[in-house]
């Protein structure tokens, strides 16, 4: 397409910023919650078992609407999208906030969940549609480092969580959501594919569930994030009750999390491009095995550890655990046809959704019933680990331009 047919092709940059942002902005939201764990579970009186209900509701969002969300971006383009993704991500924000018992705290993350689910098919379509393959994985993974950056900002939020009123701050971050939500106007181009409207939106989901090659896919990826879901869900509420630190510490955790997540997201999609030429299955299972292996190790974890040594745990699990999502993307939209980019991404999502939505009050059940964190990790790498076989043995790579 030449250049002056489309305001965004030239800046490529605003492209890549605006899907970047999405994942900011939308993760902002989530992770405050997640980071200011302790205050919240205290202030409505919540066990384990009940805060993994919270993130339950959560993923259930992103799992009922992300297959509508996929075929929706197929045929209405990003930019509406985003905006309608970020009016969502809000109103659940709003209701968490004011939330003052378990049951509204629910409804609020769900709500905030399915805003949530029409991020990822929107920003990976825009990923494969304005990017040639052999760039296609850093692009991805540049977008992606977004989770974690929101992830850091929401830690430092945590840490202010200890002296300022908890639902105050989400009143401040559901503000910024909607002011990005406005600016998404500017990815609202024209249909590059001008057919797509007179398509059956259901057709590309239809052929990607009689492709048992991509259900295993989508089936790793539950147990993928299964381990994630379960690190970033319980990873706070772990430092404070089981290692007994601080409420600031627990934020610190969280962030390292995030911050070596950024970078890791970024430099796996760069390794796979230019390391690997556009191979990425073989990294994947690698940073599952470390995944299994450091998780394991969380379950060993004691109150007495050099704070040094447990941020080095969490550090590794950033860049493992927390940082496969982008080979994944980009591994589900090379796998499909080009009309089937959007649906693939909602047939995934739903999948990996499922993960974080077992995960967690598995976790919590553990944790109620044993009176420690350690069998949660253990369960947690052993599900990993069974992703890892899948997707080693079972996934047939596949590279689409």
């Amino acid at each position: 397409m030449p250049p002056n047919t489309d305001r965004l092709i030239g800046p490529w940059r605003l492209r890549i910023a605006m899907l970047t942002g999405a994942h900011v902005v939308g993760t902002l939201n989530v992770v405050s919650v997640l980071a200011m764990a302790p205050v919240i579970q205290r202030v409505l009186d919540l066990s384990a078992t009940e805060f993994g209900f919270v993130m339950t509701a959560y993923y259930c969002g992103q799992a009922t609407w992300s297959l509508p969300a996929g075929a929706l971006v197929d045929r209405a383009g990003v930019g509406g999208i985003l905006m309608m993704a970020m009016a969502g991500i809000a109103i659940g924000t709003s209701v968490v906030a004011t939330a003052q018992s378990l049951t509204m705290l629910l409804l609020g993350m769900y709500l905030m969940g399915s805003g949530y689910s029409f991020t990822n098919p929107s920003t990976a379509k825009g990923v494969f549609d304005w990017f040639p393959q052999r760039r296609r994985a850093t692009a991805m993974g540049a977008k992606q480092t977004g989770v974690p950056i929101g992830g850091v900002v929401a830690a430092g939020l945590g840490v202010l969580a200890a002296s300022i009123d908890w639902r105050l701050l989400l009143g401040i971050v559901v503000a910024a959501t909607l002011v990005f939500g406005a600016s998404c106007v500017v990815l609202r181009d024209s249909p590059q594919h001008p057919d797509r409207g007179r398509r059956n939106p259901l057709s590309g989901l239809l052929e990607l569930l009689r492709d048992w090659n991509y259900g295993r896919f989508a089936l790793s990826n539950l147990l993928y994030n299964f381990g994630q879901g379960n690190f970033f869900g319980f990873l706070t509420l772990f430092v404070r009750d089981a290692l007994h630190g601080s409420q600031e510490f627990a934020s610190l955790c969280l962030g390292v999390a995030q911050a070596t997540s950024a970078g890791a997201r970024f430099g796996w999609g760069v390794w796979s491009d230019l390391l690997l030429d556009g191979r990425r299955k073989g990294l994947v299972v690698g940073i599952g095995i470390a995944s299994v292996l450091l998780l394991a190790g969380m379950g060993v974890a004691e109150a007495g550890w050099a704070a040094a040594v447990v941020l080095l745990f969490v550090a590794g699990l950033g860049i493992t655990v927390a940082s496969y999502a982008g080979l994944m993307q980009t591994l589900s939209v090379e796998a499909v046809k080009l009309h089937q980019t959007g649906s693939a991404v909602g047939y995934n999502g739903i999948c990996t959704h499922m993960g974080a939505i077992i995960g967690p009050p598995v976790f919590g059940a553990i944790v109620d019933a044993t009176g420690s964190y350690s069998g949660g990790w253990f369960v947690t790498a052993a599900v990993v680990g069974f992703g890892v076989l899948i997707i080693a043995l079972g996934f047939r790579e596949g590279g689409k331009t």
